[in-house]
């Protein structure tokens, strides 16, 4: 097939790239950033920009709508509008002008909100954070264009937390932590978090190219699910580090956090601790993945073999020299 992928210069889109290439597949890249792995595939693209968007967007079969602006402290926080509603927009208007009729969008479980008894993609949705209700007016834009006519197709993803090489998000800076001796754990450990390895993140929407005509909608997550405290036993168990014996209560850490906050905006610094993190790291971020797991799909890595992998690369043992 002859792929389009928006947002293939970064975290998830690198890895799909990678996977379909073995797969054959005939592959364009639309992101504002060089590819490091691929940079013969990029058309420079800003999808705020729809008459660029427009220009650089080859004829394809299928359009896989991966860019987003997501980190926790975006500012202004008007970016989060301009590139995921925006432009989702324009992803949609282009498509319609070029005659594609497949769209597979990668969303976000933030779209169901905190602390949620594992929702599943029929339940209310209740948007958490500036992120969560750009993603969540981005997939009404998608299901509004899949309705102008009965032969489109879109395919709308939403991954839970996903971590692995080369990623430097919040799972990477917690390992980070936990390798550099300076992480202390906050709260009681109890609560669950639903996770995913990038590779299976990837190979599951490969899976979706060929879906028919309809709205396809999938929570991914890799199961089993793991509380904060079994997370951290097996973190500290694959660096080979003794656990820490204490934590910091929550509303002790969220005070100190919110103190960082403000003075991070104040000076323009950027804290590794933020409330937002706080808030995430200690809430129950558990989520159904029975749709997707009741598809043939199976996916390559357990999150134990993921984390193992991430670990070893990001934080290879110094070589024993005799």
């Amino acid at each position: 097939m002859k792929i389009a992928i928006i947002g293939g210069s970064g975290f998830i889109g690198t890895v799909l790239v990678r996977q379909l290439l073995e797969e054959n597949h005939d592959i364009t890249i639309l992101d504002k950033r060089k590819s490091d792995s691929y940079p013969e595939l990029v058309n420079i693209t800003d999808i705020r920009a729809r008459d660029v968007l427009s220009a650089n967007m080859a004829e394809s079969d299928c359009i896989i709508h991966l860019s987003a602006e997501h980190t926790d402290n975006v500012q202004p926080n008007q970016l989060y509008y301009d590139v995921n509603v925006v432009g989702t927009e324009n992803v949609c208007r282009v498509a319609s002008d070029r005659g594609i009729e497949h769209i597979i969008f990668t969303s976000s479980v933030a779209v169901y909100g905190l602390n949620k008894k594992e929702p599943a993609e029929n339940d209310s949705l209740d948007p958490y954070g500036h992120y969560g209700i750009s993603k969540f007016q981005a997939e009404k834009i998608l299901l509004d264009w899949q309705k102008e006519k009965a032969n489109r197709t879109v395919t709308i993803i939403r991954p839970v937390v996903v971590f692995g090489k080369k990623n430097r998000g919040n799972v990477y800076n917690l390992l980070k932590q936990i390798h550099s001796g300076h992480f202390i754990p906050v709260g009681n450990g109890d609560n669950y978090k639903s996770m995913a390895y990038v590779e299976n993140v990837a190979g599951f929407i490969a899976w979706q190219l060929n879906n028919p005509p309809g709205v396809h909608l999938f929570n991914y997550a890799d199961k089993p699910d793991l509380t904060t405290r079994e997370l951290l036993t097996n973190i500290y168990s694959l660096m080979e580090k003794p656990l820490p014996r204490f934590h910091i209560p929550y509303w002790l850490a969220k005070g100190f956090a919110s103190l960082f906050d403000l003075i991070s905006k104040i000076s323009g610094i950027t804290f590794p601790i933020s409330a937002t993190r706080i808030e995430k790291f200690t809430a129950t971020t558990q989520f159904s993945a029975e749709k997707a797991l009741a598809t043939d799909f199976r996916p390559s890595f357990s999150i134990i073999e993921g984390l193992k992998e991430t670990i070893e690369y990001e934080f290879p043992k110094p070589e024993i020299k005799e």
